[in-house]
Order: structure tokens, then C-alpha cells, then sequence
């Protein structure tokens, strides 16, 4: 039997981040023949439903509310009710509170499916110039101080391409924060307004980004796409950062982690970028 055909589920429906055409045929379907549908902003969504003559009822599910109506969403599901989850604009579960009513489904056996549709971080990857063979997505960075060094550190050794989504309050101090850990000179595509009448993307590099935006106002919504760390670069530092540790103090570490000493001179070789034998040699003519 389609799962389609049986009540009690959970659809997880993409909607457009800009243009309203970007809806499928069958997201308007279900949105119309389920019994509830979950919006994160009900006053946002109604302008999606009106335009297409939807009046399935809404209830709200966003961030705060989380957690007690995604309870009481299982609980219709349970008694049988169809729910429709929306978010303001592309894909439910995706930076925002979606995965909580996911988890909460799963935990109960609700079954549920996924209508595939837009995504920004996907609409600007593929739109960047960028590779898009590997790639992380971080989603907004944490607003905690100490949480956000964190993961712009990670970011920092990052080698797979990075999505990131800021506010455009926001998005000055984040463009000089990653021009700081970065480097002036990694190159980013900027996507603003995406699908949308302003739509707009700018290929440059993170000093000019900064600049850019220091004498232009930034308007609407913003994706960052961020070129990866070379592979190369990155193993080539990590192996100059070894030159400062002595072979003794080095080897000692693979030592006190259990490693034989055969199996820690392997390891030393292959951090510091050269062949066992060199480093056995060394050992020996430094008396160790």
C-alpha cells in the first residue's frame, strides 16, 4: 500500500525559499488533503496557503513551543490524523525545530515521509562555482561566544567546502571573524535573496567580502558558500607545528598512549612528513 494512502503520518514538506513556483504538485496535494498542518509561523504560511487555495487548518510549531507540541502532534498522529510540517521557507528539519517533532515520531513509531523540494544551502552550493563534491553545512554559527571560537577553529581546518546562513545584522562581524580565521584571501561566494526578484551572488574573496559590506548595507537574507582549506596546505602546516616538538618529548606521547615504540616511530614519520627509517636514524644519533 502507498504510503500516501494511510493516515496517521507525518509529511515532512519542502516549500519555497523565494519563488512561489518552486512548490511541487505534490506538496500542494498533501497540504490539502491532510488533517493538520504544522507551521512554523501560521501568519507566514497562510500567504503560501491563500495563494494556492489551501484551508487546511494550522496549528504553530516553532522553537519555543517545540518540545510540548510536538507531544501533542504525535499524539494526533497516534489517534490517526495526517500532519503536514512546514517551515517559513525550504525544508523542515533543516536549521530549525523539525527534527525535534522527527525524533519524538520515531520514538512513538508514527511513520512518516519526506516530500523533497528546495533547500538554500543546496540552491547555493550548487549555484557557487565552488566544489561541490564534499561539503559541511554549520547552519547559523552559535551565537555563545565560546561555542562560536570553537567552531570557527574547526572551521579553520576545514577542507570540505562551508555553507553558512547569516542574518543581515549579523553579517558584517561574521565576514571579519572568518576573514581572521580563514585568511584574507579565501575565496566565498555570497548568495543573498535566493529564488527570489533581488536574487544576487558575488564570487570574491573574504577581505573583499568585508570591504564590500563595510560601504554597502546589507539587505535580505544570506547564504555563505566558502571555499575548503587545501589538503595540501593544511597537512604541510601541521607538519611544520611537529618541528617545534623534540623527537624525545614526541615519541614519548605514543609512548604514554600504549603505542610500541616500532608503532610510534610510524606514527612520528607520518606526522612529520618523512620515512621511518629517517626518524629511526635520528633516535639513534640523538641517544634515544
Amino acid at each position: 500500500m502507498d504510503i500516501e494512502t494511510k493516515s496517521g503520518i507525518l509529511y515532512l514538506c519542502a516549500t519555497p525559499i523565494g519563488n512561489l513556483e518552486d512548490i511541487t504538485l505534490r506538496t500542494l496535494r498533501i497540504l490539502k488533503e491532510v488533517d493538520l498542518i504544522a507551521a512554523e509561523d501560521t501568519r507566514h504560511s497562510l500567504k503560501l496557503l491563500n495563494h494556492f487555495g489551501i484551508k487546511t487548518p494550522m496549528t504553530s510549531y516553532h522553537e519555543h513551543n517545540k518540545m510540548e507540541k510536538a507531544r501533542y502532534l504525535v499524539e494526533q498522529m497516534l489517534k490517526g490524523l495526517s500532519v503536514a510540517l512546514i517551515t517559513d521557507a525550504g525544508t523542515p528539519g533543516i536549521s530549525d525545530p523539525g527534527e525535534e517533532l522527527v525524533r519524538q515520531c520515531y520514538e512513538a513509531g508514527v511513520p512518516l515521509t519526506a516530500l523533497p523540494g528546495p533547500a538554500a544551502c543546496i540552491t547555493a552550493l550548487i549555484t557557487s562555482g565552488l566544489e561541490t563534491r564534499r561539503f559541511c553545512f554549520e547552519a547559523f554559527l552559535p551565537y555563545d561566544k565560546k561555542e562560536r571560537e570553537r567552531v570557527l577553529a574547526k572551521l579553520g581546518e576545514e577542507t570540505r567546502t562551508i555553507v553558512l546562513y547569516e542574518a543581515p545584522h549579523h553579517l558584517r562581524k561574521t565576514l571579519a571573524e572568518l576573514k581572521q580565521v580563514l585568511g584574507a584571501g579565501r575565496r566565498l561566494t555570497v548568495c543573498r535573496e535566493l529564488t527570489k526578484r533581488f536574487e544576487e551572488r558575488l564570487s570574491l574573496t573574504l577581505e573583499e567580502a568585508v570591504d564590500y559590506y563595510g560601504q554597502n548595507e546589507p539587505k535580505g537574507e544570506f547564504v555563505l558558500v566558502i571555499r575548503g582549506r587545501n589538503p595540501r596546505e593544511l597537512e604541510e602546516e601541521k607538519q611544520r607545528e611537529w618541528e617545534t616538538v623534540s623527537l624525545e618529548d614526541h615519541l614519548q606521547q605514543y609512548l604514554d598512549q600504549g603505542l610500541s615504540k616500532k608503532e610510534a616511530m610510524k606514527q612520528m614519520a607520518k606526522d612529520r612528513g618523512v620515512s621511518k627509517r629517517d626518524i629511526y636514524q635520528r633516535l639513534i644519533d640523538g641517544g634515544i
